[in-house]
């Protein structure tokens, strides 16, 4: 995968986080290119089938492409928060130092520089949540925390999980992944969230920064931090896209 394409494919997944599709437009501006050439090497990533294109009405990912800009998108963020919060780089810099960068950092590495970390939720350079990771576990806990072998081989997860203000009202999910130190574990405890509870969005509160659910029936308020950092596979989420792009 050449890093030209990994760097559209983390673009279009940027800019498909709330709407269905990304236009040629909002793509060209993102990464800086023409127009006429974002819309040539949206043909060639349509016909390697990870992007499905509409000249009309713009373009999102298959389920192919999604994996490969998420992953991307997980890099770059954790990059970017390593880079600030570690090496004290300038916040304007941090942006282009990630995409020099995440195109050479493995899977064993980006997991050791996550637990490094302590899990981060969000980059600081725009607040965009950092992907969960793609191992087939169920808590950062897991993980094992600062100790043991990062290289440890994982196996997959085998469907995508989303944060729970990815939902949608009256849309629901099971709890699959709760990211957090042991703080913020013990908060989603506190809240009845741990991994096979069932959700249902009953309202979004931008304002408040919250987010209403029931967790497994019982009526539950969750604030920004907590809600952002549990992780839910939602059975709808391909129903939804084929209908919002038309297929």
């Amino acid at each position: 995968m050449s890093e030209s394409t990994e760097e559209y494919l983390e673009a279009i997944y940027a800019l498909t986080q709330d709407h269905a599709m990304a236009t040629t437009t909002a793509i060209s501006r993102r990464l800086r290119i023409a127009p006429a050439s974002v819309t040539e090497m949206l043909k060639k990533l349509a016909a390697k089938e990870l992007v499905f294109y509409s000249p009309r009405r713009g373009v999102a990912l298959t389920a192919k492409g999604m994996e490969i800009g998420e992953a991307m998108a997980r890099k770059h963020r954790l990059l970017e928060f390593f880079l600030h919060d570690s090496l004290h780089v300038r916040i304007d810099k941090v942006h282009d130092e990630a995409c020099a960068m995440e195109h050479a950092l493995s899977d064993e590495t980006e997991r050791a520089l996550c637990r490094a970390l302590r899990s981060p939720a969000r980059c600081p350079d725009d607040g965009e949540l950092i992907p969960a990771c793609n191992l087939a576990l169920a808590s950062c806990e897991e993980c094992g925390g600062q100790a043991g072998d990062a290289s440890t081989p994982i196996e997959k997860r085998r469907a995508r999980v989303f944060p729970i203000p990815r939902l949608r009202e009256d849309e629901g999910g099971t709890v699959v992944f709760v990211r957090g130190d042991t703080e913020m574990l013990t908060k989603m405890r506190d809240k009845g969230l741990a991994p096979g509870m069932r959700i249902q969005v009953r309202r979004v509160s931008p304002v408040e920064q919250s987010v209403q659910v029931t967790v497994n029936g019982t009526p539950v308020t969750l604030e920004d931090d907590i809600a952002s950092n549990v992780f839910v596979r939602n059975a709808n989420e391909t129903k939804v896209l084929d209908a919002e792009i038309g297929l």
